[in-house]
C-alpha cells in the first residue's frame, strides 16, 4: 500500500510540474533561443568587423573628410556625383574599374574550370593521390607579399627566369612579362590561378564526395558516357558548389591589389594600365588624404560586387532538373 501511495504522489507531482511548465511555456520555449546563441558570437563579430566599418564609410563618404585636418565639412552626396561628373579623378577611377573588370574577365573562367577538372581527376583512386592533392593545394597556403616577390623576380624581363628558359628553347626571351600588354595581364592572372586554384579545388573536391555513388552506376547501367555522367550527374550535382565558387572568385579578383602591386609596380604598370580599383582607393584615400572620395569609391564597388552576387544567386541558384 505505501508503495502504491508513493507512486500516485510521484506520478501527481509530475503532471503537476508538467502542468506549470505548459502555462510558462516549457522547455519549447526556452529552446527557441538556442540557435540565436550559437550565433551570437559570429554576428558580434560580424557586427564589429563588416556593419560597424560599412556604416562608418559610408558616413565618410558624405564629407569631405581629410583625417589629418580638424573640419570634415558635409557634402552629401558631392562626393558619389562626383565620379558620374567626368572630372580628372572619376576619369581615373572608371580606368581602375575597367582594370579591375578585365582582370576578373581573365582570372574567373580558368579559375572555375580549372579547378574542377583537377578536382575531378584527383577524385579518382590512383596511387599517390593523397600526395598530389597535397602538392596542388601548398601554393595557396603562400601568403601574397611571397607568391608577389616570387613572381617578380620569375617574370622580370630582363633577370626572369621564364624567359631566360623560354630562350633556351628557341622561343622570344624579351616578352614584357611585367611592363607590356597583353603580358602584365597574362602573368598576373597565370600566378594567380597557380596560387589559388588549389583553395577551389579542395571545394570542389568536397562536393564531389557528397554526390551519390548511385548516381553514376544507375548512368552506367543506363548506358551513359563519361561525357554524359560529368554532364547530367557530377555538374547539377555540384551547382551549389559551383555557386560558392563563382562567387567568392569574382569578389577575390574583383578586390585583388596585391598581385599587380608587387609584380607591376605601384603605378600599375604599363603606364597605369593594370592598376586596380582597391589600388586607386588606397591611393586617394591614404596617399592624397581624400577619405570621403575614397569612401564613396568603396561603397560604389561593394554595390556592384552585391549586384553581381546577387545575379549568380539568381542564375546558378537551387532549382529544379
Amino acid at each position: 500500500m505505501a508503495t502504491q501511495e508513493t507512486t500516485r504522489v510521484t506520478a501527481s507531482g509530475v503532471a503537476r510540474s508538467r502542468a506549470r511548465a505548459a502555462t510558462r511555456g516549457g522547455p519549447q520555449k526556452q529552446g527557441t533561443f538556442t540557435p540565436y546563441l550559437f550565433m551570437l558570437p559570429y554576428m558580434i563579430l560580424f557586427g564589429i568587423f563588416v556593419a560597424a566599418p560599412t556604416i562608418s564609410a559610408f558616413w565618410i563618404s558624405l564629407h569631405n573628410w581629410d583625417y589629418l585636418l580638424p573640419g570634415k565639412p558635409f557634402t552629401g552626396l558631392d562626393n558619389y556625383i562626383d565620379l558620374f561628373s567626368g572630372s580628372g579623378s572619376a576619369g581615373l577611377f572608371w580606368k581602375s574599374m575597367w582594370a579591375t573588370a578585365q582582370f576578373t574577365i581573365y582570372s574567373v573562367p580558368p579559375l572555375v574550370i580549372f579547378p574542377l577538372l583537377v578536382a575531378v581527376v584527383l577524385h579518382q583512386k590512383f596511387p599517390g593521390r593523397n600526395f598530389f592533392r597535397a602538392v596542388y593545394f601548398a601554393p595557396y597556403v603562400l601568403g601574397v607579399a611571397v607568391v608577389g616577390i616570387l613572381w617578380r623576380y620569375l617574370l622580370d624581363p630582363t633577370v626572369g627566369v621564364i624567359n631566360y628558359y623560354l630562350g633556351l628553347i628557341g622561343l622570344p626571351s624579351d616578352i614584357p612579362w611585367t611592363n607590356g600588354l597583353p603580358w602584365a595581364w597574362i602573368g598576373l592572372v597565370g600566378m594567380t590561378v597557380w596560387w589559388t586554384a588549389g583553395f577551389n579545388a579542395v571545394i570542389y573536391l568536397a562536393g564531389l564526395q557528397g554526390i551519390p555513388r548511385d548516381l553514376y552506376e544507375a548512368a552506367r547501367v543506363d548506358g551513359a558516357s563519361r561525357w554524359q555522367q560529368f554532364r547530367h550527374v557530377t555538374l547539377p550535382g555540384l551547382r551549389p558548389v559551383t555557386l560558392f565558387v563563382v562567387t567568392v572568385t569574382i569578389l577575390a579578383s574583383a578586390n585583388v591589389f596585391g598581385q599587380p602591386y608587387l609584380v607591376t609596380g605601384q603605378s600599375g604598370a604599363p603606364g597605369n594600365a593594370t592598376r586596380t580599383a582597391i589600388m586607386y582607393i588606397t591611393g586617394e584615400g591614404l596617399g592624397r588624404f581624400r577619405m570621403g572620395s575614397a569612401s564613396a569609391m568603396s561603397i560604389l564597388l561593394a554595390s556592384i560586387l552585391a549586384i553581381i552576387g546577387a545575379f549568380n544567386f539568381r542564375l546558378l541558384g537551387r532549382r529544379n532538373d
